[in-house]
Formats: C-alpha cells, structure tokens, sequence
C-alpha cells in the first residue's frame, strides 16, 4: 500500500491542446504556468489549430508546438517518445469530450493521444463542452474511466458557455488550473493513496414497489470524496441511490441494497489504502422479498427482519485490510455509542454526529466528532464542504501516524 508523500513540482509540462472554443484560454494559461518557472511544450490536436494558431503558442512558450504523430524530422527518432519521457506533467487542457473518448478508448490516432499512452508522468484534463455534452452519460462514463486510472480531473466550471447556454462544461481559468498544478493536490496529504468511500443510504425491497430505507442524502460522503480527491488521492465511491451528480475525477459505482454494496466495497478494497464507510447501511433486511405486491388485508402486518452485512466490521476483520473509517450517526449519548463502535468493530477511526429533526439530514451543513483509540476531535458546524475537508486532513493525519510504525520497521530491517 502507498504511503503519502511529497512530489516536487513539476518544470517540464506537456500542454495538450484539443479542438473547442476554450482554446483561446490556453495562451493565457502557457503564460500563467511559465511565471511560476515552467517549461511549457505545447501539443496541438488538428482541432485545436482551427480556433488557435501554433505561432501564438510558440511565441508565449519559446518552443516550437509539436502537432504531428508523422513529423518526419522527428519522428525518425522516435520524438514521440521522447517528449513522453520529457515531460513531468501531462496537462490536456481543454480537453473536449473527443479527446476524452479517445483516451478513454486507448486511441492513439494523433500526436497528443499517443503521448498519454506513451507517458509515464501524470495525466491531468480539463473538460471544456457544451453542458448537455458534459452530462451525457457516455461523456460520464468516459470521465469515470480516467478517474479509475488515475487521470485527474480539473472542473469543468459552472456558467455560461460560448452557445449561449448556462451550466456545467466551461474550462477553468487559466489562473485557477495553474494554481491547482502548483498547489497542494500534486503534494497533497494523500497524493498516491487510493481511497474507497460509501456514501448514501441503501434500500431493501420489501415487494417489487417498496422498501426500507433511511433518510441519508449522500451529501456528506459525496463532499468526503471531493475533499479525498483535492488531497490527491484516487477515489472510487460506492453509492447508495441518490440524487447527486458524481464529483469530477471521482469512480462511481451505483448499489442499491446492503447486500450489493458489500459486495462492491469489497471488490474495490483490494487495492485500497483508505475505507471510509460514510453510508447509511441498513442493519436489517427483509427476511424475504415478495414477488408479488403486497396487497393491504388486514390492521397490521408483521414483517421478519434479518440481519443486513455488516460491512464496516467484515473491511476491519480483513488480513490485510486498509486504514477502516466509520461514521455513527446518533440520536442520543453520541460519544459513548461512537466509543463502543469504534472498540466493538475495531476500527481507527470513527466520525460521529448528532441526527435527528433538522439536523445532519438533508442539510448543507454539519458537525462531527471524531474518535480514535486514545484520542478524539471536535469539528465544529459548518458546511459539508468545509467539514469535509477538515476531516480528511485528519484522516490523512492518523493514516501517516497508523504506517509510520510499519515503515520504521520495514527501514530499521533493511539497515541491518
């Protein structure tokens, strides 16, 4: 399993350019990223010449835009190649959603495609399309399938876009994409670490028109995978039937009972570093599903229950099990019934909350207590957003502290 650590900046950046409107912020941004020190090689899609000349780019890098896969002079020494070894960053932007199918696919049919296959460097994107092209499912499915890789993904913006239509798909600014390269996310407390968080509550059916379920809306884990993402990690959500759009750079996978998500935290945990079990899982289930509706024939009716899979203490109970995070949201003596949870599954981490009427659910904003054996901290009410953020620096704390024994360890055997 990976270990946090610190990745210095980086100097050399491969800056693909692909075909769209949003081209033109790509000279600004050539002029952003050299300020802090950079040396820009930019790559042009064919597309991308259409809207922005090669010459405009030359003159703010100082380099010569490379935009063919068949340049002869360069090609006889395999160039290609070489700008891939060349560069310590890959930064598409924009990125169309062409461009994105295609390096999802795998393509390599032009110069800049054939780059991020051949590089070993980061691969960072940033969307720029209509809004209805961004929220189309295959445009989805294809961001999903960078994210999973590895590829990260810088926006798209909200607001108001060159067809006259307002929404999701605008490139970021030039200035903000060059912040977040030289930022914390390349370094950040998590960068290198693969992160597995469920969020969102599940359903199980009584009949083929109802169910059990809980009041969880999915907001706070959904805000702890974006917190999880800008501090570098890899993330792959599981959730539970929600009505959220996936956050940029995220891998989502859709369940719906107890029984589905077990199964998918654990497929997915087999490389992970972190599990943060977010989600309002049921603790029983139907003892059986009618395949019929049940049809109303008397006062009461009585239903049998069994025990739901107990996710969170099956991830602790593991071998080989990744650093386990749990929530407990309670209605009553919230410390002591996080405290017994936290001892009971034998976790390293637990988040508490107080739920209830008009609190926690349903709400933008919250509060936790976090817990760990020998210790504990209070994040105050504030919105999710900020929480989350807050609470993953701690997570990111107490990983580091859980592996720096082992490391130490491993360290002192090889010395000897």
């Amino acid at each position: 399993m990976a270990t946090p650590s610190a990745s210095p900046a980086p100097r050399r950046i491969l800056l693909g350019v692909s075909g769209g409107i949003a081209a033109y912020k790509s000279a600004e941004l050539v002029r952003r990223l050299g300020e802090r020190g950079a040396e820009v090689q930019v790559v042009m899609t064919a597309g991308a010449k259409r809207f922005v000349t090669p010459l405009t780019f030359q003159a703010l890098s100082g380099r010569p835009v490379r935009d063919d896969l068949w340049d002869e002079a360069a090609e006889g020494a395999m160039g290609h190649i070489e700008l891939a070894r060349w560069a310590e960053l890959v930064l598409i932007a924009p990125a169309s959603a062409d461009l994105i199918a295609r390096l999802a696919g795998g393509r390599a049919d032009d110069l800049l495609s054939t780059l991020a296959l051949a590089t070993e460097a980061p691969v960072w994107i940033a969307p720029a399309m209509n809004r209805l092209m961004w929220a189309n499912a295959a445009t989805q499915a294809n961001v999903a399938t960078l994210a999973a890789r590895g590829v990260t993904v810088l926006g798209p913006a909200d607001g108001d876009q060159a067809c006259g239509e307002t929404g999701p798909g605008r490139m970021l600014e030039a200035g903000e994409i060059a912040a977040r390269v030289y930022a914390a996310e390349l370094r950040g407390p998590l960068s290198g670490v693969h992160v597995v968080i469920s969020a969102g509550p599940t359903r199980e059916p009584l009949d083929p028109v109802r169910f059990i379920s809980n009041r969880s809306s999915g907001k706070m884990g959904f805000a702890v995978a974006s917190a999880a993402r800008d501090a570098g990690a890899r993330v792959t959500l599981i959730s539970g039937p929600v009505g959220l759009a996936t956050p940029p750079g995220i891998a989502r996978v859709d369940v719906e009972t107890a029984e589905q998500m077990y199964q998918a935290v654990h497929a997915a945990i087999v490389d992970a570093d972190i599990y943060i079990g977010a989600a309002a899982v049921a603790d029983y289930m139907p003892a059986r599903c009618a395949s019929q509706k049940i049809k109303k024939t008397s006062d009461c009716l009585e239903l049998s229950l069994q025990r739901a899979p107990d996710i969170l203490a099956s991830v602790s109970a593991l071998e080989r099990r990744p650093f386990t995070v749990g929530f407990a949201a309670e209605t009553n003596d919230v410390e002591k019934h996080a405290r017994e949870k936290l001892a009971r599954k034998h976790l390293d981490l637990i988040a508490a909350n107080e739920v209830g009427v008009d609190r926690a659910f349903d709400r933008e904003d919250n509060a936790l207590l976090v817990l760990w054996p020998g210790g504990r901290r209070e994040l105050a009410l504030k919105s999710k957003a900020e929480l989350a953020r807050e609470f993953v620096v701690l997570v990111a704390e107490r990983f580091r502290d859980a592996r720096r024994p082992a490391a130490t360890l491993t360290s002192l055997a090889q010395s000897r």
